[in-house]
């Protein structure tokens, strides 16, 4: 363990000349030295404390600064301090610890320097590499106590590194020079630190300081230094103190465009005599018309674009069709009344004006944004895409039929926002995805059982059968999927996504066959049953249709073979193979021989209620065609009239359930 010495106090901060006492010595070697220090009589310092040393080396010093034995600086008695800004500790060695205690024994500063072997050190002088480390030196220290210690007990690093150092060096000081590698005793004993000296501690610095100069607090040493005042230079702490400078003289330094006259302390200059006053005149007042002009030009162009957004929202609030809403919502009748048309203010507040952060979901029809209201509810924000006739009657025709609709498995339409060129729809958040991600993926906190899947499939038919049977006027959901079937809080399903539903008056029920929502009520209850995606291309190609593999498997008496593992492996055989039965009958291609949803509805409640009062081991089955025949068989042609539609669920918190989904869309 090596520790330095220091061989140069100086000072780098005081702002005077380097002026020394006549006839006394003025410099030591090539080191200046200015009063109040001085050298050779104790008469040419200020005093005592002040009194250097010149030895034959041109070093300057009073005494020892550090006893190496007990590895300190010490400057006590001297009006010193080891200076913050002009020096750096630097620690150096594999796996060092160097550290730095004040007068007290206070730990005031350490570091620690790392390397596996000796090629990792690095002396370029940065100490920013391996096996070299420093730190600032803290203020107002005029004694630093200073240690070098293994950082870590490891016996494997002592043989490569057998020596480390601490030492406190000029910041200007290359320490690029020093070999730290080679034997201790090649180590240099000394190195430069510098030093910032005041000259008190209190109010008496007046009492140090020449004609013409003042006292400056200096804040980082904790004392007082004499300066110059402005208009003076020299040194301030002589007996001839500071002297007037002469700014006429240097011109480049004190401008001054007409005639130059030095006083004690400063100068005057007399500008040279013209008519200047008009062009100043005239130039503010330019200015101040320019500033007036920019100022109403601004505020007639946001009157003016105010103006045209409150046309542009009125025109798109008719075009969106918001008056025929507005009498809708005039009305009495069902729940018409309680849908809200929202400002476009309001959502932009509730989306943090649509921030793509709080997209939910993106797919075919819009994208959907999370919000929350003034009042603290969360909300989904439905932006529709694109602009053409088709959507808007899309978005429309959604407002109309979700006003009229009141069921506890149907995603509840909050109201709208007309104001916008893109229609924005309010629903209420459902927090926990959409069911093709509970069936498709890994879910530990809501494993989806047997009996689950069939709670699940009666809530989805509950609420189909409310849309076709119970509303005022028969709606049919002509998307349903399961990535349009929401789950809430408590795992319970909702229907959502109505942009693609029809309404059907009484007397024209006969268009029942065209709409597909009990057909893709089948492929979900297949989903259900076997745990796979409505249309897959990993699938081979006589499987990639799942509605056709489905129903090719049950002609074939293999159902059990294409079952989800966790519908497989429980033993309600029976009502198994009752939901089988009925998907098979969902699919039919004729919409005649499909089932309708009160009767699904009717069979899905009849086999819960054989499930939660069956008792022993059901046994396995064989099955048989169902009673209504699919008289068209799943041929190419019939296969090409499904396609894929890229929609990810838009009620999920996680963007791990963001991803794009793919399932069947039937046309």
């Amino acid at each position: 363990m090596v520790v330095v010495m220091v061989i140069l106090p100086s000072s780098t901060v005081a702002a005077s000349s380097n002026i020394s006492l006549e006839n006394c010595p003025q410099t030591c070697g090539n080191v200046h030295v200015p009063f109040p220090f001085g050298f050779g009589r104790p008469e040419c310092a200020k005093n005592s404390s002040f009194l250097l040393e010149c030895n034959q080396s041109s070093s300057l010093f009073r005494g020892e600064l550090i006893d190496k034995s007990r590895q300190f600086i010490s400057l006590n008695g001297w009006p010193l301090i080891i200076s913050p800004t002009g020096n750096r500790f630097i620690g150096f060695g594999c796996n060092t610890l160097a550290r730095m205690y004040d007068r007290e024994g206070i730990l005031e500063s350490a570091c620690v320097s790392m390397c596996n072997n000796l090629s990792d050190i690095r002396n370029d002088g940065s100490c920013s590499s391996f096996g070299c480390c420093q730190t600032p030196i803290p203020s107002h220290l005029d004694q630093v106590n200073f240690t070098v210690s293994y950082a870590f007990l490891n016996k494997s690093i002592w043989k490569f590194s057998p020596c480390s150092y601490a030492f406190v060096v000029a910041k200007s000081f290359d320490i690029s020079k020093l070999d730290f590698l080679g034997p201790p005793k090649t180590f240099p004993s000394r190195l430069p630190v510098v030093f910032e000296w005041v000259i008190g501690d209190n109010g008496g610095c007046q009492d140090y300081c020449g004609p013409n100069a003042k006292c400056s607090y200096a804040d980082t040493v904790g004392g007082f230094r004499c300066l110059c005042k402005p208009g003076f230079i020299g040194n301030p702490y002589g007996p001839l103190g500071c002297q007037d400078i002469d700014e006429c003289n240097e011109p480049k330094k004190y401008p001054c465009h007409g005639t130059c006259q030095n006083t004690i302390g400063s100068y005057t200059c007399e500008e040279k005599a013209h008519k200047t006053t008009w062009p100043i005149i005239l130039g503010i007042s330019l200015g101040f018309a320019l500033v007036c002009l920019v100022i109403g030009a601004w505020w007639l162009s946001k009157m003016l674009k105010k103006r045209r957004e409150m046309k542009l929202r009125s025109q798109f609030f008719k075009q969106n069709g918001g008056l025929l809403l507005q009498q809708q919502l005039s009305s009495t009748e069902g729940n018409v009344e309680r849908t809200k048309i929202f400002s476009t203010k309001e959502l932009e507040r509730a989306t943090d004006n649509f921030n793509r952060n709080r997209i939910l979901g993106q797919g075919g029809q819009g994208t959907v944004y999370k919000g929350m209201l003034v009042d603290g509810r969360i909300v989904a924000v439905k932006k529709s895409k694109g602009l053409d006739e088709e959507k808007v009657k899309d978005f429309i025709n959604e407002v109309i039929i979700l006003t009229q609709i009141n069921h506890r498995n149907i995603v509840k339409l909050l109201g709208c926002c007309l104001e916008t060129e893109v229609p924005l729809l309010v629903y209420e958040f459902i927090p926990n995805g959409t069911l093709f991600q509970y069936i498709h993926g890994e879910n530990e906190d809501f494993p989806l059982s047997w009996e689950r899947r069939v709670t699940i499939a009666l809530e989805v038919a509950s609420a189909l059968s409310y849309l076709h049977s119970a509303a005022s006027i028969p709606i049919y959901h002509r998307d349903v999927k399961s990535s349009n079937i929401l789950l809430d809080e408590k795992y319970k399903a909702k229907v959502s996504d109505f942009g693609a539903s029809r309404s059907i008056a009484i007397d024209q029920t006969h268009l029942t066959t065209n709409v597909q929502g009990t057909f893709g009520f089948g492929v979900v209850l297949v989903e259900l049953l076997t745990g796979k995606k409505p249309v897959s291309l990993e699938r081979t190609e006589g499987g990639r249709n799942l509605a056709s593999h489905f129903i090719l498997s049950m002609e074939e008496n293999n159902l059990f073979n294409i079952l989800d593992a966790r519908v497989k492996d429980t033993s309600a055989h029976e009502e198994i193979i009752k939901v089988a039965k009925l998907a098979y009958r969902c699919l039919s291609l004729s919409g005649k021989k499909r089932p309708r949803m009160i009767e699904i509805a009717v069979e899905l409640e009849q086999i819960r209620f054989l499930q939660n009062n069956s008792n022993g081991q059901k046994n396995h089955e064989e099955i048989r065609y169902v009673e209504t025949e699919v008289t068209n068989h799943w041929d190419v042609a019939s296969r090409a009239a499904l396609s894929i539609d890229m929609e990810p669920p838009f009620s999920s918190e996680s963007s791990g359930l963001l991803e794009k989904q793919v399932s069947s869309n039937i046309k």
